[in-house]
């Protein structure tokens, strides 16, 4: 499986999911800046794969600061932080990691280190932070794959898979998980416009990986589970609250209700570092607003005249009422939410 993020030598490469299918082309970033620009600009995107390279790009940023006191060289940290959390506003992971690599940080200089030493830890941290996420997968699609049937048709909805994590993928990871569990399984790729995650990345990852994929438009989802075609649905989720509503992709808020009303299982697959219990429930998840041109626009290609206005929210909100359960790395929860949820944090 193609690597999404990797630490070489002075520079965090990523493949550029904008290229994909078409051309693999990678990107090597050999600042903090050039990697800020990387997620804002959707060279790499996918909430787990925004909080490693946002850990990555700190440790990064500060391994080449020419800083030499300690004042001087928090002060940098703190901008670099700054720059890197106004990237993308939805996913949790980002802040998540952010957090993580600050307490790193402030631990480090409790215990006297060095400038030097200081770059040394947090470069290390940043690749636990890569190295957790794809153990999280793992056992994300260890635990996941138990949940699907023997034989089953599976509807996912935007790109939970590797390319949205450090490596094999959450949503993906399930069906992966199931596979390598001896299960039968097809996948139905819902395209996901207007970005084409489901259409351009999801397809390409698992027929990459010769699994069964029908890549289906997202006004189709609900002909084919009336038609009985499909057994399940599971997404990722680029935030949680406490109350297990979950912001994911637009589009999935749909899918929800769709699966709802045919009685279809809708499982979310995350790991833990997408839980946000500060956040009461989906109404405090900000939503990205993303360039108009991704609605406007297919590559060079204009569809829309030009007077008409136009809206382009990234992610919506499902209640917690349409999931049947969330999966993290550290098991199955299901609702009562607000109580399952403060366990699934430990």
């Amino acid at each position: 499986m193609l690597p999404t993020v990797e630490w070489q030598d002075d520079a965090i490469v990523m493949i550029d999911q904008r290229k994909l299918p078409g051309a693999e082309v990678y990107v090597k970033c050999q600042t903090a800046s050039e990697v800020a620009r990387a997620i804002k600009t959707m060279v790499i995107r996918g909430a787990p794969a925004i909080g490693v390279s946002a850990a990555m790009g700190l440790a990064l940023g500060m391994k080449k600061s020419k800083a030499t006191g300690t004042a001087k060289f928090a002060a940098e940290f703190q901008k670099t932080c700054e720059l890197l959390a106004s990237t993308r506003p939805t996913a949790v992971n980002l802040f998540w990691a952010i957090d993580r690599m600050r307490k790193c940080f402030a631990a480090a200089v409790q215990a006297g280190a060095s400038v030097d030493e200081i770059k040394t830890r947090l470069e290390s941290e940043a690749r636990c932070i890569h190295d957790e996420d794809v153990a999280a997968c793992r056992a994300i699609g260890r635990l996941g794959g138990e949940l699907v049937p023997q034989k089953a048709r599976i509807l996912t909805h935007c790109n939970a898979g590797a390319l949205a994590t450090a490596g094999y993928g959450t949503a993906l990871g399930v069906i992966r998980g199931a596979i390598e569990q001896g299960k039968q399984v097809s996948v139905f790729a819902d395209e996901t416009r207007p970005f084409l995650q489901g259409a351009r990345l999801t397809a390409w990852e698992l027929t990459h990986d010769g699994i069964d994929t029908t890549v289906i438009t997202d006004n189709m989802a609900g002909t084919f589970m009336r038609q009985g075609m499909i057994d399940l649905v599971v997404v990722g989720a680029d935030r949680i609250a406490a109350n297990g509503d979950v912001a994911n992709k637009v589009g999935t808020y749909g899918v929800a209700v769709l699966a709802k009303e045919h009685g279809i299982p809708f499982y979310v697959a995350a790991p833990s570092s997408t839980l946000d219990l500060a956040t009461a429930s989906g109404a405090g998840i900000p939503i990205e607003e993303r360039p108009i041109r991704e609605v406007t626009h297919v590559r060079s290609t204009r569809l829309t005249p030009e007077l008409a206005k136009i809206r382009n929210p990234a992610f919506d909100v499902t209640p917690a009422r349409y999931v049947t359960a969330i999966i993290t790395e550290r098991g199955v929860w299901r609702a009562p939410y607000e109580d399952s949820l403060r366990k699934a944090i430990g």
